[in-house]
């Protein structure tokens, strides 16, 4: 065979080798369907200017960030202060970078306060816009005076804060589908519940407020822009609500993702009885919220009922008001998860307090990101985001896929914990479920008990 033979021969054969493996290797996509993008942008813009500050009085809708967490592909509906964001479509395209916790929440970075959605977003519009606004309503809270606050509410995981939250929710619910006296009895049972239970524990009332006013009015803002009428919204949140106890299996967080919506759809349907005056009902109950409102309160004065007296709290008078809800089933279920939830809770202790730990400081940078239905109590100060978890501040990052203790003082969180590296020496850090990069200057040492660390700033010369 001669030498031109032979590299003809050659270079057909190297074609159909590249053809093959061109057929079998599709072409990569974008993680992000830029097209996709653009309509979720135009529908919350248009939601937003149809709205044009009514709710709150500021617009909503902003800078909004799609990110998807696996590929960390981002965008966004304009560029961001530093040219990490590329036009392209109408849209801006990038990566986020690994110390940006995606979430879906408010966040600045490259210089501008985001909206940040995670992608892919729901298919269904109204359970997309509900989503997008709740965001864009945590962007906009403290220009209205609603600073967010983080406040722990393990309470929640306890067994009588369990049932009379339930109970709450069902006389709640029921108040939807009632006029006039019954109506009003229903909202009053719902404040009997609650009160009872916050009188059970201390700090409850303070720290269920501070949730309702953070997350609650971010999830009434969703629901109430991404429906259409009252009637709509009546009979989409009552579902809501006949599906909350089901829904998180716990309601440390969760909670006000549910007395929100329920509470606000209430005081925006408010109508006094017959003669009835109250000078200190506003019009519009939504001016003047503080992160200490106490929407019960609240909804009592707008239906001009009288909240029950601390003195007439008590259990007896509470099972008797909740045989109207059927509370006996709420009672039998939760006694019996009752035994099942303190496992849960001895197993944490044993893995992320008692045994051999990690500490890791938080300082002014400190960022996490996390499942707010996946939230385990210990007790008051100790609280396990469980799952997949990011933690990221001065001294690094760390990526966790079986949770992370984080640990409050009187002020907020003040340390991180995670059991104990498998090797202290090595780089990057592991353990059990979780990985830790370490920034220059920040080194783990033992301290402690015998076999725990803790992450510690380098002396410098």
């Amino acid at each position: 065979m001669c030498k031109a033979v032979l590299l003809v021969r050659i270079a057909l054969l190297l074609c159909i080798f590249a053809t093959l493996g061109a057929t079998r290797v599709p072409a990569q996509t974008p993680a992000i369907d830029t097209a996709k993008a653009q309509q979720y942008f135009a529908e919350a813009k248009a939601l937003s200017d149809k709205d044009n500050g009514a709710l709150w009085k500021v617009p909503l809708c902003g800078p909004l960030l799609f990110v998807d967490p696996n590929t960390r592909s981002a965008v966004a509906n304009q560029a961001d202060a530093e040219g990490n964001l590329k036009p392209l479509d109408r849209v801006f395209l990038g990566i986020a970078p690994p110390e940006l916790g995606v979430a879906n929440t408010a966040t600045k970075w490259a210089g501008v306060e985001w909206t940040m959605v995670m992608w892919p977003l729901p298919q269904y519009k109204q359970s997309r816009l509900r989503l997008i606004m709740h965001e864009c309503f945590h962007r906009v809270q403290s220009q209205i005076g609603l600073q967010g606050k983080d406040a722990q509410n393990g309470h929640l995981d306890s067994l009588d804060g369990r049932i009379w939250l339930q109970m709450e929710w069902r006389a709640l619910e029921h108040a939807f589908w009632q006029q006039g006296k019954e109506q009003r009895e229903d909202i009053f049972d719902a404040i009997y519940f609650r009160n009872y239970r916050r009188s059970l524990f201390p700090a409850a009332q303070a720290n269920e407020d501070a949730l309702e006013m953070n997350e609650g009015m971010a999830e009434y803002t969703g629901f109430r822009l991404s429906t259409s009428s009252r009637e709509e919204y009546a009979l989409v949140v009552a579902a809501w609500l006949r599906a909350a106890a089901t829904r998180t299996p716990s309601y440390v967080r969760s909670f006000a993702y549910t007395s929100g919506p329920a509470y606000g759809g209430l005081l925006d349907n408010a109508v006094l009885p017959w003669g009835a005056r109250d000078l200190n009902i506003r019009k519009d109950w939504r001016k003047g919220l503080t992160p200490a409102t106490d929407l019960g309160e609240l909804l009592a004065r707008s239906y001009a009922l009288k909240a029950p007296a601390a003195s007439a709290l008590n259990k007896a008078e509470a099972l008797r008001r909740a045989e109207r809800y059927d509370g006996g089933e709420v009672v039998e279920i939760e006694t019996e998860r009752e035994a099942k939830h303190q496992a849960r809770v001895a197993a944490a202790r044993k893995a992320f307090v008692d045994g051999p730990v990690l500490t890791i400081p938080v300082g002014q940078e400190f960022n996490y990101r996390f499942d707010p239905n996946a939230v385990l109590a210990l007790d008051d100060k100790l609280t396990l985001y469980e799952g997949e978890i990011q933690v990221s501040d001065v001294w690094g990052l760390l990526k966790t896929t079986e949770g992370a203790l984080l640990v409050r003082g009187d002020k907020g969180f003040v340390r991180v914990q995670v059991p104990a590296p498998l090797d202290a020496a090595k780089t990057p850090l592991t353990g059990k479920g979780w990985m830790l990069e370490l920034n220059p200057h920040w080194q783990v040492l033992p301290e402690g008990r015998p076999g725990d660390f803790a992450v510690r700033q380098k002396s410098t010369p």
